[in-house]
């Protein structure tokens, strides 16, 4: 029988809990490289509609009502979702930057994208230390300069739930209309 772990029910991130209520309540909201689902699970709990997407869907074997699971290549097949929109995107623990422009682009107006991930200074943590992995001081404000509203940022080494350097970042694609 698989584990609670395997079932991805690790508590979600605070960064992802804290910035959630700015997800227009029942929206759809995509969990990019999904992993076990510990976001997807606990988005769906809130009331969302969940879009999971993981190379490996095999780590998320039970998506439970509300999660629709999809197995795709991120990084070595077109964007699966495309013209697509959705009100919020949350990304933990990943970083593929021909990605960022995509996700900016995959929101709603009025949704969010709640982003944190390595960044330089974790290889002192140890993984990922492939710089390759890490983002570079401000990248992730970088990434959506000119494109989204940044609602909140942080560049820090965290303790919990291990040490690690990362930014987080919540940003929101304003509504042309408003």
């Amino acid at each position: 029988m698989p584990t609670a772990s395997h079932l991805g029910d690790h508590p979600a991130s605070a960064w992802v809990t804290r910035w959630a209520p700015c997800i227009r309540p029942g929206g759809e909201v995509l969990d990019v490289a999904c992993g076990a689902g510990r976001h997807a699970r606990w988005l769906a709990r809130q009331g969302f509609e969940v879009f999971a997407v993981d190379r490996d869907p095999a780590l998320f074997p039970e998506p439970p009502p509300g999660v629709e699971l999809l197995g795709a290549d991120l990084e070595g097949e077109t964007w699966p979702y495309e013209g697509r929109r959705f009100d919020a995107i949350v990304v933990t623990n990943y970083l593929h930057r021909p990605l960022l422009p995509i996700l900016a682009a995959s929101l709603e107006p009025g949704g969010v994208l709640i982003y944190e991930t390595f960044a330089r200074g974790n290889e002192r943590f140890g993984k990922p230390s492939n710089p390759d992995f890490l983002l570079a001081p401000g990248e992730l404000l970088e990434a959506v300069k000119g494109r989204l509203r940044v609602l909140a940022y942080e560049d820090l080494v965290v303790d919990s739930p291990r040490p690690a350097a990362v930014q987080r970042l919540c940003a929101r694609r304003e509504d042309p209309g408003a």
